[in-house]
């Protein structure tokens, strides 16, 4: 059933208006000890609900609506955003990650968890409905569902990183496990992390992120999507960045973090009840081992995951370039061959997007998967990238990062600005102000709370960076890549012995 938040019109997706009232639903939220009444004005999400709500207004605007929207597929004679309706050719694909591009640099690739994220697992559930057994109908319920309006969803699916030393069946206290089933559903307690940003999501998928999460144990082999007011759902959440900017400076001292804060938390589940039409899985041990490789979403989020981050990589690159020239130095031949690293990561972001298009593999329902070793290569090295960029900031910036007033008031005092117009102005003529509102941004982006989050998320996006690099190494088997690979040493290695060359080779 619809809650009664939600818009009852299914034939478009939210407006940012009604996006926003569809969060006022006594949702239970809790931030420095205390209960949010309303995230969509509490100082804590309320920039960010905004940011939010600015995407869904997109899908709206007639000047982006071609770029961004697609008619849907469900019969309903609707619009949806192009990702939330899964492809079926290589065009499709390509249209798909323009739409993805074009909702990224509303935010300038600092979101990463905004909706067109889950809607590669919706996609998922609707092209590949049957793998879903009992459930199958479930799945292709929730593709409509989600497709129609557009509905925000997250995932939470790493377990706590608590007792770790003792064995899976001893720490059901706090992983998630069924406490209680009937015909028409499942209890279940016990908590999951990271949430991002799900305070402001309709829903959260709970899963598992790896085999290894849940054991042998079958009460732990769930996946379910399960609704953010529902009853025993909590969210504790990380101290907010977004707050902190607006409490000691103002959008000039934290153009990022003031509106772009994805709040992680610790998402807890008390005696939940989940509706059977909201199961997935339920006590399979085998099938949930299987989702990640078989289900789909792991070969389809990471295609948005590549735009956004090589949005992100085209602000950092601009901006990199734009504080070099500020502070003088970006004539300087090895302050321009690391600014040409940069763009060497950047470039080669954007060639995996296009490869993932470019030649894509055949998948179920007559859809189309973005190219699999584009999208593994895309895994390994975008962790690499960030810090080496990270790191290229700071040596190439170095002290024009904190060679900076306090903030925005210093500006407005007279007093204090008539020195800084003297005393901090910039190289190639750049004002004061200029310099200071151009460093003042990259700082937010490396150096404040907001970067240093960034940094980490950027690092673990994709989960464990060795298990990442082995996923590369299956897909290679199982494409029969790696037979290639080793096939072409054979062949090599057919043209000589112990005393010499072949005969036929030509050589002598």
């Amino acid at each position: 059933m619809w809650p009664e938040n939600l818009k009852k019109e299914s034939n478009r997706p939210f407006t940012g208006e009604e996006y926003l009232s569809s969060l006022k639903d006594d949702r239970e939220i809790y931030i420095n000890g205390e209960r949010v009444k309303d995230v969509t004005t509490h100082p804590a999400f309320r920039n960010s609900a905004k940011s939010i709500a600015n995407l869904y207004d997109a899908l709206h605007d007639p000047a982006q609506k071609s770029t961004l929207c697609w008619e849907t597929d469900t019969g309903n004679g609707g619009y949806t955003h192009k990702f939330f309706r899964y492809a079926r050719s290589a065009e499709d694909l390509k249209e798909q990650q323009e739409a993805i591009a074009q909702w990224a640099r509303l935010t300038y690739g600092w979101m990463g968890r905004t909706p067109d994220y889950k809607a590669a697992f919706g996609n998922v559930l609707g092209a590949n409905s049957t793998w879903y057994g009992e459930y199958e109908q479930n799945a292709k319920n929730w593709y409509k569902r989600i497709q129609e309006s557009c509905l925000y969803l997250n995932h939470a699916i790493v377990n706590p990183p608590v007792d770790r030393h003792k064995p899976l069946d001893h720490v059901k206290d706090v992983y998630v496990t069924v406490d209680k089933e009937t015909d028409e559903g499942i209890w279940v307690s016990g908590a999951k992390v990271v949430a991002t940003n799900s305070a402001l999501t309709h829903y959260t998928f709970i899963g598992q992120g790896s085999a290894q999460a849940m054991g042998e144990n079958p009460e732990m082999a769930l996946m379910f999507i399960c609704s953010m007011n529902a009853p025993g759902m909590k969210l504790i959440c990380r101290g907010s960045f977004e707050q902190a900017a607006n409490l000691t400076g103002n959008a000039f001292d934290y153009p990022l973090s003031s509106r772009f804060d994805e709040n992680d938390a610790i998402l807890i589940l008390d005696n939940v009840f989940i509706p059977k039409e909201n199961i997935l899985i339920n006590q399979n041990v085998q099938t949930c081992k299987r989702w990640f490789a078989e289900g789909g979403f792991g070969r389809l989020f990471p295609m948005q995951g590549a735009i956004r981050f090589g949005v992100k990589l085209d602000f950092l690159a601009g901006l990199l370039h734009k504080s070099l020239e500020c502070t003088g130095t970006l004539e300087y031949r090895g302050v321009q061959a690391q600014l040409g690293k940069v763009v060497a990561w950047r470039n080669m972001i954007w060639s995996c997007v296009r490869a993932m298009h470019a030649s894509p593999e055949e998948w179920h329902s007559g859809s189309v998967l973005p190219n699999g070793d584009a999208l593994h290569a895309y895994r390994v090295f975008a962790p690499q990238a960030y810090s080496e960029i990270v790191n290229i900031v700071k040596s190439t910036v170095a002290s024009g990062l904190i060679y900076l007033p306090s903030g925005h008031k210093d500006i407005q005092n007279e007093y204090t600005n008539s020195y800084l117009e003297q005393y901090v102005r910039g190289s190639n003529d750049m004002a004061s102000t200029e310099r200071i509102k151009t460093l003042k941004l990259m700082w937010d982006a490396i150096g404040t709370e907001f970067g240093g989050r960034h940094e980490l998320y950027e690092i673990n996006y994709a989960g464990s960076a060795e298990e990442v690099r082995m996923q590369c190494l299956r897909h290679s088997k199982m494409t029969g890549n790696m037979d290639k690979m080793t096939e072409l040493v054979e062949l090599c290695m057919a043209d000589y012995n112990v005393d010499g060359w072949n005969e036929g080779t030509g050589y002598e």
